[in-house]
């Protein structure tokens, strides 16, 4: 725990005011946030949420304890836009075949983006299509209340039974009558009733009900994850600012009408939206882009862009608050995290610790930016264990600098070098060169400066730049000439 007393502070969308947080149970500290549909790559708004919350599961688990902190991330794996691309990618095998087949590519391919984002794992990550029972369960409860009803084949919530309906969005039912299309929902009570189970063609995936053989609608997956792993009333519930309405709303409707709680969560969190260059990203603007083509590709800004520099571009804006995600920013970013890499390589940390000033920043509604300025300010060791807790550090880089401590023995020089070479090639090997071909280059370079070739020299460093590999000159302790040379991912 921090020293002193906890002190964490978050800003609530249900009340519009920012609360000191105080767990149910601080021995059992509980957070839910929706996770992605996996019918396509994550694009990287996606990512927003994905290391918000990442930081906020990390300060939890920093103030109650590791072992007191729970945290549930959904998968999405039931949607007609799902069922739309199995058809069409695997339009010869059975549909519900399909299915598995298109989610456990998007699924696999999300977590390795996560954790590339510099994630860690949530405690679970359950799959709708593993969570059917509850889901029935739920709706079985909301029916034998009278908050639910049967019409045309559907089961439907009735918005009318629950006075406070709209309290996180501001909405009321007023609001949603006035711009209801009444005619596309004849079947319904009121035009704001949402579906909790709908019907099945042969041609759709379904599981057998009480109600027919159908699936379940986009709200209930979520009150039913949430209650099989953090209870009827938990404590924090995120996800991005575009799902407070209808999708938060209508799950705070059903677990509080299902079960008579005055709660679902104490606490909701929201991040704010993401638009690329200043622009919505849209696929017919020609701006959507995937984490993974960030990751992977030179698609965005003619480079690719390594986990902890997308990090550290979100990481700058406060989480509320809209973010233009751009290459200028990349940028700034991939400096910032290049002089920190280096530093780290270089610097062969000790044990630090994390600032008071960095913590007290992140427990005041998770101030990522003023906790980022603060960390510029301290001292190297305490940095680079601050840089560490906010994943701005990757356990790559840190093993190297470990490494190279513990061969101090040898050399404080020579441990560098050795740790910081090693650190080097496994990047070349990430990238497909071989050291040992960098290396005669770099060597043919520095026969070149000392016979004052410097056309032959300059030649090598362009022609290794072109491959993402830049050289640093600098002299030894004997005031020899020397280069080293890094990978800029």
């Amino acid at each position: 725990m921090t020293s002193g007393t906890p002190q964490i502070t978050l800003y609530n969308t249900l009340t519009r005011t920012k609360e000191r947080f105080v767990p149910l149970d601080a021995n059992n500290v509980r957070m839910y946030v929706c996770g992605p549909t996996v019918y396509d790559f994550a694009h990287i708004g996606n990512a927003r949420p994905v290391i918000v919350f990442d930081v906020l599961f990390r300060l939890l688990r920093h103030v109650y304890g590791a072992e007191h902190v729970t945290y549930v991330r959904n998968i999405t794996d039931v949607d007609d836009k799902i069922n739309a691309r199995a058809l069409r990618d695997f339009p010869d095998l059975p549909l519900n075949e399909a299915i598995r087949r298109v989610t456990e590519k998007t699924e696999t391919q999300f977590l390795s983006d996560a954790r590339a984002l510099g994630t860690l794992e949530p405690t679970v990550q359950p799959r709708a299509t593993d969570n059917i029972a509850e889901m029935q369960a739920l709706i079985g409860s909301l029916l034998q209340r009278g908050h639910a009803y049967n019409a045309a084949g559907e089961v439907l919530f009735d918005t009318t039974s629950m006075p406070d309906y709209g309290q996180l969005s501001g909405r009321n039912l007023e609001d949603n009558l006035a711009g209801a299309r009444i005619a596309v929902d004849a079947h319904k009570k009121n035009p704001a009733d949402f579906v909790l189970w709908k019907q099945s063609s042969d041609s759709e995936p379904g599981w057998d009900s009480p109600w027919g053989r159908g699936r379940p609608g986009w709200h209930i997956e979520c009150s039913a994850m949430s209650e099989r792993y953090l209870g009827q009333t938990f404590d924090i519930h995120g996800g991005g600012l575009d799902l407070i309405f209808p999708h938060h709303e209508n799950e705070i409707a059903q677990s509080r009408c299902a079960h008579g709680t005055h709660a679902m969560a104490n606490i909701w969190m929201h991040n704010g939206f993401l638009q690329v260059e200043g622009q919505k990203m849209s696929k017919s603007l020609g701006n959507f882009v995937t984490i993974n083509e960030l990751l992977e590709t030179d698609k965005f800004g003619g480079r690719k862009w390594p986990g902890e520099v997308l990090r550290l571009a979100m990481l700058m804006t406060h989480y509320r608050e809209p973010i233009d995600f751009s290459v200028k920013r990349l940028e700034e970013a991939r400096a910032t995290w290049l002089n920190w890499r280096d530093a780290v390589r270089r610097f062969i940390p000790e044990d630090g610790q994390i600032p008071a000033s960095i913590l007290e920043a992140l427990e005041d509604d998770l101030n990522t930016p003023l906790a980022i300025a603060n960390l510029a300010k301290a001292e190297a060791k305490d940095a680079v264990a601050a840089g560490y807790f906010m994943g701005l550090i990757s356990d790559h880089d840190l093993r190297y600098a470990r490494k190279a401590r513990q061969e101090l023995k040898a050399g404080i020089h020579d441990a560098v070098e050795r740790a910081f070479s090693s650190a080097a090639a496994d990047d070349l090997a990430a990238i497909g060169v071989e050291a040992s071909e960098v290396g005669g280059q770099v060597a043919a370079r520095l026969a070149a400066l000392n016979a004052k070739d410097f056309a032959k020299a300059d030649a090598i460093r362009n022609e290794l730049a072109e491959q993402g590999i830049a050289l640093m000159d600098y002299k030894d302790e004997a005031g020899q000439r020397q280069t080293r040379w890094e990978v800029k991912r």
